[in-house]
């Protein structure tokens, strides 16, 4: 049987503590309890950081994506396993200065290291090989925003609208939190009722809500030009004066003129799916961190990635199970009792809503002062470590003496939490019966200290190369249109009149030459009984047209491309090919695209056989496998669910003939301390009557006779405690057979093959033309702008 702490769905915190000594006990906190979130609070040198990497390092090794926000530099150490535990692997990231002060070189130093990380891993029960499966289980990231140390994320390159529902109360946070962030980078007033705020939330809702991505130089020309006249009842230009915006167009203007700015706006966009998981679906430990930005540019960050993280929740279905973690190192500053950061809000939104959705958070501080109380009382889980004030222990106390379920007094807590030492912490979890007092595990991550920029450059360095070799190549130079001439001027000026023929223009920026094409829009309904199938794919296809079309080229355009009634003016008309003038050939293409879409355009769906899950039809490899890992997961907490309920009224049965076993003993104890007490007693009388000649020697002879018949019920008292003592230890040993056995049936559970990695089978399912409808069949003019050079581009 593997470790105990070994098994799917645990997280090995440590060992228990018992009378200031550590036990053989492992501490095992069960993945699903932090979907009710946790807090970790400890003074500088109490262990707080090895235990949140030491949790970290456990929920990577359960399949579970992280987001780490690491404002000291201290998380990227998660970066640092060294399966080998070679003292080549140590070096680079050990402290000379260190090695100075020992007296001893480097190398020596690195040797050192190595073998106490081995020696402490080994008192820990952690082989080597576990590491190997910490890096084979997630990949870790280390981004750097504002920077290029790390790896890059755009934050500012665009405003790109949220998924979520125009009008729903995820926009508005999604707003809010965009907009909060902004306002906070130039240290403007971000409250939502200021009217910079006002303004550029309607700006953004308005783009949104018309699907529109923004940049920071639309709401610069939006500032200088309001795309509305009134806000509320007033006029812009009462509710937020003209000097005012253009103060503001100023401050935007100077961010986005500084040379740091492209920096912002680099690499990818903010996504929180893509941080908790890789292209392959494969889970992550993303760290962000901003140990490098100033307090403005922090609050923005934070801001702007907790917003992302509230809609991710939202596009999530509902689970018991946990299903990504959301970690924050020294929370100070972003969730206060009293004010309200941009930042505060969407937490405690996080706190009281993310649970249903399976993302449990870890807030991190040295105070619990740093925290609103709201927070506190979101948190199921805490993790108390030495404080650094009476202040903040009484408040911590106020909060656990209630929440306490096993009996202990105010009184018993604070001698827990004053016996705190190093890497020594209270957990108090409200799954569980009672507090425990634990010492943390040895991290198998090595604890190298906050990393500089240079150090987080180095351990990046091969995946930012990577990522440079995996960007798209640049666009090909755009070919000039068939129906134009190579010189790129159009062969005809004036738009030709076409009976019987329908026409669209499709909208783009200001054409100089609009050119023929053929639109076909069509839907396609799948229909399928084993794997059950009800969808309907739209198409809507832009193709050249000699004689016949040509389906094979088509260019894919969204399902309702934006036309407009209006041309440009001043524009030419490229040629007609006669087989596009011709209306008779509309209804005949008809039917040939819904030919070759039955034989060419098949749903192909994604099957595992391992879960028997299909994927859905809008739902691509990566997606997919993620649902796969979640619902694995689920079925696997379920299983665990239903032994424990089988178990538990076998148990509680043990338990029940455990405590009458021990009243037993302790009742034929007592009995058995007494009868020998009166025996005692009886002989001495006995002797003492005999020596004194108070008795007759009859009288004597029949005491001596109780006293002997006394001295023989002890006798039997004292085999009826033993018998007791007995009966009580093969219950003990039955339940631990019992507990044995539950252990041995989850292991069996957690053991199964990771389902994310299996192999998935392919399901094609065709369309029949007679359920297909062409919804649109037209000639289409595509507007063509004229280049510097003189070609013609696609406008």
């Amino acid at each position: 049987m593997s470790a105990p702490f070994e098994g799917l769905g645990v997280f090995y915190l440590g060992r228990e503590v018992a009378d200031g000594a550590v036990t053989d006990v492992p501490v095992l906190y069960d993945a699903a309890d932090l979907t009710t979130h946790a807090f970790i609070v400890g003074m500088t040198g109490s262990g707080k950081t090895g235990l949140g990497i030491g949790l970290l390092e456990e929920a990577a090794l359960d399949g579970i994506p992280v987001i780490a926000i690491d404002p000291k530099g201290d998380l990227g150490n998660l970066a640092l396993q060294f399966p080998s535990l070679a003292a080549e692997d140590f070096r680079p990231w050990i402290d000379e200065s260190e090695a100075t002060r020992d007296g001893i070189s480097p190398d020596e130093l690195a040797a050192k290291t190595a073998a106490t990380w081995r020696r402490g891993l080994d008192g820990w029960g952690q082989p080597a090989e576990r590491i190997q499966r910490l890096r084979d289980a997630a990949d870790v990231r280390i981004y750097t925003p504002g920077s290029d140390a790390g790896l890059p994320v755009s934050v500012l390159g665009s405003l790109a609208p949220p998924a979520q529902t125009a009008g729903s109360e995820g926009f508005r946070d999604r707003v809010d939190a965009t907009v909060g962030g902004l306002l906070t980078l130039l240290e403007v007033d971000a409250e939502p009722t200021s009217a910079e705020h006002v303004f550029l939330s309607r700006v953004v809702t308005d783009a949104w809500t018309a699907g529109k991505t923004l940049a920071v130089e639309d709401l610069i020309k939006a500032l200088l030009t309001p795309p509305f006249d009134t806000l509320g009842v007033m006029s812009v230009d009462d509710f937020f004066p003209e000097r005012d915006r253009k103060g503001l167009a100023m401050a935007l203007n100077g961010l986005v003129a500084s040379p740091g700015f492209s920096a912002w706006s680099q690499g990818p966009p903010l996504d929180a799916d893509r941080l908790f998981f890789g292209d392959a679906g494969k889970p992550q430990i993303s760290v962000l961190s901003i140990a490098h930005l100033n307090d403005a540019e922090r609050m923005f960050f934070v801001t702007r990635l907790l917003g992302e993280v509230v809609a991710w929740t939202r596009q999530q279905s509902g689970t018991g199970s946990l299903r990504a973690v959301l970690y924050m190192d020294e929370i100070f500053g972003y969730l206060p009792p009293s004010a309200n950061p941009p930042t505060k809000a969407l937490l405690l939104t996080l706190l009281k809503q993310a649970r249903a959705f399976g993302l449990g958070l870890v807030l991190a501080t040295q105070n619990p002062v740093d925290l609103d109380y709201k927070a506190l009382a979101n948190c199921g889980t805490w993790l108390v470590g030495r404080l650094q004030t009476e202040r903040d222990k009484e408040r911590l106390l106020d909060g656990l003496e209630g929440a306490a379920k096993g009996g202990l007094s105010r009184s018993d807590l604070d001698a827990l939490l004053s016996g705190l030492g190093k890497r020594r912490f209270l957990l108090h979890n409200v799954h569980e019966s009672a507090p425990t007092v634990m010492e943390t595990r040895w991290a198998m991550s090595y604890l190298a200290g906050p990393l500089t920029r240079e150090q987080i450059g180095v351990l990046m360095t091969d995946l930012k190369t990577a990522e440079a070799d995996d960007l798209p190549a640049p666009a090909a130079e755009p070919t000039t249109p068939a129906s134009v001439s190579p010189s790129g001027e159009p062969e005809a000026g004036t738009r030709p009149d076409l009976p019987g023929v329908p026409e669209v223009i499709l909208a783009g920026s200001p054409a100089d030459v609009y050119v023929p094409r053929l639109l076909a829009r069509a839907e396609v309904p799948y229909v399928r009984a084993r794997p059950e199938v009800d969808h309907t794919a739209r198409h809507a296809l832009l193709a050249e047209v000699a004689d016949v079309p040509d389906w094979a080229s088509a260019e894919a355009l969204p399902d309702r491309p934006e036309t407009t009634a209006s041309p440009a003016d001043g524009a030419a008309y490229a040629p007609v090919p006669s087989a596009l003038a011709d209306a008779a050939n509309y209804d005949r293409w008809g039917d040939d695209l819904k030919r070759r879409l039955q034989t060419e355009r098949p749903l192909v769906l994604l099957q595992s056989p391992e879960t028997k899950l299909t994927s859905r039809p809008d739902e691509d490899e990566r997606a997919f496998r993620i649902r796969i890992g979640q619902v694995a997961r689920e079925a696997r907490d379920a299983q665990k669910e239903t032994l424990r309920e089988r178990y538990a009224k076998k148990l509680k049965t043990l338990e029940d003939r455990m405590d009458r076993a021990e009243q037993a003993v302790d009742r034929e104890a007592a009995q058995a301390s007494q009868r020998k007490m009166d025996t005692v007693v009886r002989v001495g009388t006995t002797l003492l009557g005999a020596f004194l000649g108070r008795r007759s020697s009859r009288s004597t002879l029949s005491q001596i006779g109780v006293t002997a018949r006394s001295a023989g019920r002890m006798s039997k008292e004292a085999s009826d405690v033993q018998r007791a003592e007995e009966t009580l230890a093969a219950l003990k040993a039955e339940y631990a057979d019992l507990d044995a056995q539950l252990q041995r049936e989850m292991d069996d559970i957690d053991l199964q093959a990771s389902p994310e990695s299996a192999d998935l089978e392919t399901v094609e399912v065709q369309a029949r033309q007679t359920d297909m409808h062409v919804v649109e069949m037209a000639l289409a003019w595509v507007p063509y702008r004229r280049g510097a050079d003189g070609r013609l581009v696609r406008a």
